[in-house]
């Protein structure tokens, strides 16, 4: 066998944590998802563990780990997600490597990552060894082995990224075939192979000045060009067809591999998990072909040619590395405007960090040894902070660190995490300076000039700013990046003081322990008193603030009223005198408990100064669950309203209809907000089939446009729901030895849930009611055909149980 075929999938989202909190805010734009990483790991990652392969009639017939079958990255940043937010995802990828070793001959088919996906070529060197070392410690921690493969950001390449690669024992990357210069055979001249030009069926070995040299695979630019472009997700069999077609015609092994965008398989292409598993089943399954990873490839197939690349290239940009600073007309065209502020951006982070690494040099080599060792250790400290800090500083330290000292170091540290973070390629990806993705990197840059200011003393936020003033948004109501920074950044930066604020106010709703953990600061409550009146409140009490990054805390004292509306009014001070606490607190619940509102305000004003806290003040999270829980009352009176309305004028409405007249707007809208509130409590619910039918037969006959995408996520979130209640109840090793409510329950759930999405307005996802069924199939339905056949009346009537739900789930009984 002399055919093989390798399929990569980039797997990779942008880190999107808040730097001051640590962790993913609401994003408004994955509505209905929390954000876009829980949105895509729902549509792309997590189906990929377990994708459905369907015989000639629509029946699942398998559920096929993709990740196991093909070779794949997964950002470190991304992957430290999934750990906290999505850990059955998480925990299915590391188990699909550990099964591609068993099926590629002890290979493991994930390769590392640059850690955060900085564009290489434009990295400083110091900068691209800790990309490389932190991305290949990343990797060993999650996956317990050495990478042998590393992804580079955007295949973006040169000489001194592959030497970095190479110094660090990697043994291969990918490559587009237009970073291909120049190939040649052992005693051969070099050929011109530019222009996508060179042959992407055998692996190549690229010399280097230091004498290492380093596998390049250069993927078939044509075929991935088609998964990602041109619709072959559309079929399995179409998707194999175009693969298995691109082998060359000639004697000897070839390999053809493709590297797409992981997200084409299931998230930019629906359902593109179900044509990726079904295409490497019937590869798999052709005469002469296997599958195989890059790994295994090439141990077996080692390079007999060599190649040279194109400097300063990679596989999303035509001009090189210019779509990372500058205005080269590579474009999404979302703006149709200019892209002249990707070089102004750059040249202000660079300014920042090279501003920076004097200071941090001179200060750190106070405390540690080689502080750019110890920055290229770091990462061990950020996977883990509790267990691995001391060995770190076992490691780097001079002398023994007091807290202070400790605290001085992991500001240094974290300076450092947040200039490589800035780096982060998606911030210049796209077409305006305003989008989330640069947005992002700008808050990076902040965080990093703040930790500077507290450790460094420097301020370097002024020369920062100006130098962003060159850089243009195409859209009008943001000029540039220095008003950017100032309206979505200065607003949103945090110190201890604004989290025992926000603590302070999202108190006054909600029950909190002694100790709390609001991202990465523990707070921790010493007093606290309360008082309401209608819907008004009052507290006051003293906590001290830690962060769990830095070690540094604070304690406080603050004052907070609440208006019983969306309005709120703090104030924080450090913890004083204990008599002038008391007499703060007195006076606040004295001026509270007449009911004066301006004598309480006063209070707080002469007590904690005018630099007050509000709503507006609290992390995005917290600001919305306090937004929706004043709203509630408001959008039940509105609903209710709008019910009266809608219901009140139903026979008009008919009557209407019957003659092919159209509802006024006033109406149709009523309806509209009616029938769509109606229907997701039916879905959430779990109602009766007939009376979903009835609302979508209604909204059809008024013409009312139903809220599709909130209505399916809705839906998605209910199945999840009731599988993972009857995922529990299968953890009971005697489940199947009885017979009564669990397989009741069981039937019952199945039979609302199929018969619901027989009738919703959408293609309904029965994916975790699927998984849980076909896990009865393999894990028991066996055991219980044996026991049946014995006699086994409970085994019998299971077994009948589960193979109803097979056939309303649209599965097939595997044989």
């Amino acid at each position: 066998m002399d055919r093989y075929v390798c399929v990569h999938g980039h797997f990779y989202q942008p880190p999107r944590e808040n730097p001051w909190l640590e962790l993913v805010e609401q994003q408004d734009s994955a509505w209905p998802a929390h954000d876009w990483n829980e949105r895509i790991t729902a549509e792309c990652y997590g189906p990929n563990t377990a994708a459905r392969v369907l015989d000639e009639t629509g029946r699942i017939v398998a559920l096929v780990d993709n990740y196991a079958a093909m070779s794949f990255n997964v950002g470190p940043t991304l992957l430290a997600w999934m750990h906290d937010h999505a850990p059955e995802v998480h925990a299915a990828i590391v188990a699909s490597d550990e099964a591609s070793r068993e099926r590629f001959g002890g290979h493991g088919s994930a390769m590392a990552q640059v850690h955060n996906h900085a564009i290489m070529p434009l990295c400083n060197e110091r900068d691209r060894r800790t990309q490389v070392r932190w991305g290949i410690d990343d990797f060993h921690h999650r996956f317990g082995r050495d990478p042998e493969g590393m992804w580079l950001a955007e295949t973006a390449a040169d000489t001194a990224s592959l030497e970095e690669l190479a110094a660090h024992g990697i043994a291969f990357t990918v490559l587009s075939p237009y970073q291909a210069a120049a190939t040649r055979g052992p005693g051969q001249d070099w050929t011109d192979v530019t222009g996508g030009r060179v042959d992407p069926t055998v692996p190549y070995r690229v010399s280097l000045p230091s004498g290492r040299s380093i596998a390049v695979f250069f993927y078939d630019g044509q075929v991935s060009q088609g998964v990602a472009f041109e619709g072959l997700l559309h079929s399995g069999h179409r998707f194999a067809h175009r693969i298995l077609g691109a082998f060359p015609d000639r004697d000897g092994p070839a390999l053809v591999n493709i590297a797409t965008d992981g997200e084409s398989y299931g998230h930019h292409h629906r359902q593109g998990e179900m044509a990726l598993a079904q295409a490497l089943q019937l590869i798999e399954a052709t005469d002469g072909v296997r599958l195989t990873n890059y790994a295994e490839h090439l141990a077996t197939h080692p390079p007999r040619l060599e190649a040279r690349i194109v400097e300063n290239s990679s596989w999303s940009c035509a001009h090189g590395v210019e779509r990372w600073r500058s205005d080269c007309g590579c474009t999404n065209g979302e703006t149709g405007g200019s892209q002249a502020w990707r070089g102004p951006l750059r040249d202000a982070l660079d300014w920042l960090r090279d501003e920076l690494e004097a200071p941090f040099e001179a200060k750190a080599k106070q405390l540690l040894a080689d502080p750019w060792a110890a920055r290229d250790d770091y990462h061990q400290v950020v996977l883990h902070r509790t267990d691995n800090l001391g060995p770190f500083l076992a490691r780097h330290a001079t002398h023994d660190l007091d807290l202070d000292e400790l605290s001085t170091v992991l500001r240094l540290m974290e300076t450092q995490r947040h200039l490589l973070l800035m780096y982060t390629s998606c911030g210049w990806f796209f077409d305006e300076l305003s989008r989330i993705e640069t947005v992002q990197v700008l808050a990076y840059a902040a965080r990093a000039i703040q930790f500077a200011d507290q450790v460094l003393g420097i301020d370097l936020e002024d020369g920062f700013v100006e130098r962003l003033a060159l850089a243009r948004s195409n859209l009008p109501q943001w000029s540039d990046g220095r008003r950017i920074y100032e309206e979505l950044l200065r607003p949103v930066r945090a110190d201890l003081e604004k989290v025992a604020a926000h603590f302070a106010i999202s108190g006054l709703s909600r029950e909190y322990g002694r100790t709390e953990r609001i991202g990465c600061y523990e707070v921790e409550r010493h007093d606290e008193h309360r008082s309401e009146a209608g819907r008004a409140r009052v507290g006051s009490g003293r906590v001290t603030v830690r962060s769990v990054i830095t070690l540094a805390e604070r304690s406080f004292e603050y004052g907070v009223l609440h208006f019983g509306d969306h309005n709120f009014l703090c104030g924080v001070r450090p913890v004083g005198d204990d008599d002038d606490y008391q007499r703060t607190r007195t006076a606040l619940e004295a001026a509270f408990e007449e009911a004066d509102f301006p004598a309480t305000i006063r209070v707080l004003d002469d007590q904690f100064g005018p630099n007050a806290y509000s709503l507006r003040d609290l992390f995005r999270d917290e600001q919305r669950r306090l937004l929706d829980e004043v709203l509630e009352g408001t959008l039940v009176d509105v609903e209710a309203t709008y019910r009266s309305i809608y219901r009140g004028r139903a026979p008009l409405l008919r009557f209407l209809a019957s003659l092919d007249a159209k509802l006024p707007k006033a109406l149709q809208s009523a309806a509209e907000v009616v029938l769509n509130a109606e229907l997701q409590d039916a879905i959430s619910g779990g109602a009766e089939p007939a009376r979903i039918s009835a609302l979508i037969d209604e909204a059809n006959r008024f013409e009312v446009p139903l809220h599709v995408e909130g209505l399916e996520h809705a839906f998605a979130e209910a199945v999840g729901r009731r599988t993972r209640q009857l995922r529990r109840a299968l953890e009971d090793p005697e489940l199947f030895e009885r017979f009564g409510d669990e397989e009741e329950r069981f039937s019952s759930v199945v039979r609302v849930l199929t018969d619901q999405a027989e009738w919703l307005p959408f293609e309904a996802d029965l994916a975790e009611a699927q998984n849980l069924c076909w896990r009865l199939l393999t894990d028991h339905r066996p055991s219980l055909v044996a026991r049946a056949g014995e006699g086994d009346e409970v085994a019998l009537r299971w077994l009948q149980t589960i193979d109803e739900a097979t056939e309303r789930l649209g599965l097939a009984v595997p044989e």
